[in-house]
């Protein structure tokens, strides 16, 4: 998927990723994943569980999601940070 196509998905959505059994919630975007010092594009916790601990989290791109199954909150203040996002990206 290329930068023009992309659209981040607001936090509290819920997604199905390739090759993972358990649904999960993302809860950020861009993040560094500071054990092996790289940037992916969300962050999440298992779903419906919630954060459980840090060794819980998964970082994944968003070539690895199968399917969206619930889309986050979205108001000015999220469409404005996603427009951020995507100008950065360049």
């Amino acid at each position: 998927m290329s930068n023009e196509e992309r659209v981040w998905l607001p936090i509290g959505s819920v997604v199905k990723l390739k090759k993972v059994r358990k649904l999960v919630m993302v809860y950020g975007r861009e993040q560094l994943q500071t054990s092996s010092n790289k940037v992916y594009d969300y962050v999440s916790v298992p779903y419906p569980e919630g954060n459980i601990s840090e060794s819980y989290n998964l970082f994944f791109n968003h070539d690895m999601i199968e399917d969206v199954l619930y889309t986050g909150y979205e108001n000015k203040e999220e469409l404005a940070l996603r427009e951020k996002i995507h100008s950065l990206e360049g």
